[in-house]
């Protein structure tokens, strides 16, 4: 069991950190940092604008990483922030035509990315894992939530106390 929590723990550790260094490297064309892709391309899917509080949920960050990460944009000129009431709270964010060509080139680079990592795989694999994956996910965060008593407590009951 040690050694399949080794191997799992390392791999994602390495994606992880691989897509980090993409992800910088894409953003330093704009001056950016790499937390700026993943923002630019969220704000992307949402073209009718979408909320700092929205970004934070589907992003994973916190307000403050989002807030920094916004206020960066803005000032790089790839979003425009909707004003409610002369203020900026529950503002919605759209990406500026200079934000929708960069969420664009990015897109493409992670795409061409993701591909590539692929390399070799038949179509069926790559299904079943990004479905074995998905799971997974939806595990870890069932367990992050509830925490792992009630899932230990599962676990053995359908594996018999191993």
């Amino acid at each position: 069991m040690r050694n399949r929590y080794g191997r799992f723990s390392n791999a994602i550790a390495c994606i992880y950190h691989d897509i980090q260094k993409i992800e910088r490297a894409e953003m330093a064309r704009y001056g950016l940092k790499g937390p700026h892709a993943q923002c630019l391309l969220e704000i992307g899917d949402f073209p009718d604008g979408v909320t700092a509080a929205r970004l934070c949920e589907n992003c994973e960050k916190d307000k403050a990483a989002i807030s920094r990460i916004l206020a960066e944009l803005e000032q790089a000129g790839m979003i425009l922030r909707e004003k409610r009431n002369g203020t900026v709270y529950r503002a919605k964010l759209y990406l500026t035509e200079r934000g929708k060509a960069a969420a664009q080139a990015v897109a493409e680079k992670a795409q061409l990315a993701v591909e590539l990592a692929g390399t070799g795989l038949k179509e069926s694999d790559r299904e079943t894992f990004y479905a074995v994956l998905g799971r997974i996910a939806g595990n870890l965060q069932g367990i992050c939530k509830e925490g792992l008593g009630k899932r230990e407590y599962e676990l053995r009951r359908l594996y018999g106390g191993r």
